[in-house]
C-alpha cells in the first residue's frame, strides 16, 4: 500500500489530495496549522492520520517528524501562502515577504529534512514540493513578487535536494499545481481543484528516482525550472 504525507491539508489543493489519495486507498497522512483544522478534517476525513504543526515551528515539526513512525512512500511538500498584499518591488511588506520565505521556501527544506527517516525507509521514495510557474526565473513580471521570489527560491532547494539525495534513492521534483479554484487562486481560476490533485497524483504516483530534478506541471507537462 502506498503511503502519502502531506502538508497543508485544512483547506484547498491539501485537502483534496488527502481525500483522493484515501479513495485510492492509500494509506495517508498531513499536516494542518490550527486546532479548528485538525478537528475538522478528522471530521472529514476520519481515516487519516492529522499532525497539528505550524509549518513555521521548526521544533514542532521535529516532534510530529519523531511521532510518525511508519514508512513515507510520497511526501507533498503542499503548505504555502500567496504573501502579503502589498508586495511590489517599490511598495513591499518586509515584515509579509519574510513569513512568505518562511512558509514557501524554508519550510518545505525543514520538512524534509524532518521526514527524511521515513521516506528512506521506502522502496520507491518521492519528495514533492508544490510550487509554481509564476516563480520561473524567465518571467519578468513583478506581481506578487513575494510569492514569485518565494517559489523560485524553492525550485532551487528542489534541485539541490534532488543532488544529495540522489544516493538515497529519492525523487525529488517541483510541480505546478496550476491556476486552481482554491482560496488562493480565487473564483475566476481556470482549473477545479479536483481535477488538480487528480493530475497530481497520477503523476506522483509513476515518479521514480530517474525523475529527479524536474519541473512537472500537474497534467504530466514537463517543462523545465
Amino acid at each position: 500500500m502506498t503511503s502519502i504525507f502531506i502538508t497543508g491539508i485544512g483547506r484547498g489543493i491539501g485537502l483534496e489530495l488527502a481525500r483522493q489519495s484515501s479513495g485510492l486507498g492509500w494509506q495517508v497522512g498531513g499536516s494542518v496549522r490550527t486546532l479548528e483544522d485538525l478537528n475538522r478534517v478528522t471530521n472529514l476525513l476520519p481515516e487519516i492520520s492529522v499532525l497539528q504543526f505550524d509549518v513555521i515551528d521548526h521544533s514542532a515539526i521535529d516532534k510530529a517528524a519523531l511521532s510518525y513512525k511508519q514508512p513515507i512512500d510520497i511526501l507533498i511538500n503542499n503548505a504555502g501562502v500567496i504573501g502579503p498584499e502589498r508586495q511590489s518591488t517599490l511598495d513591499m511588506d518586509f515584515d509579509g515577504f519574510a513569513r512568505t520565505l518562511a512558509i514557501n521556501t524554508i519550510a518545505p527544506l525543514k520538512i524534509a529534512q524532518a521526514f527524511l527517516p521515513q521516506l528512506k525507509k521506502s522502496d520507491n521514495p518521492r519528495l514533492v514540493t508544490i510550487s509554481s510557474s509564476m516563480g520561473r526565473m524567465q518571467y519578468a513580471k513583478s506581481d506578487r513578487i513575494a510569492y514569485r521570489a518565494s517559489k523560485s527560491a524553492a525550485n532551487k532547494i528542489v534541485q539541490a535536494l534532488a543532488t544529495d539525495l540522489m544516493e538515497f534513492g529519492v525523487c525529488v521534483v517541483a510541480i505546478d499545481p496550476g491556476w486552481v479554484r482554491t482560496q488562493m487562486g480565487g473564483e475566476e481560476a481556470d482549473i477545479a481543484v479536483e481535477e488538480s490533485a487528480e493530475g497530481i497524483l497520477k503523476v506522483v504516483d509513476g515518479l521514480g528516482i530517474s525523475d529527479t530534478s524536474q519541473f512537472i506541471e500537474w497534467n504530466g507537462t514537463r517543462s523545465g525550472f
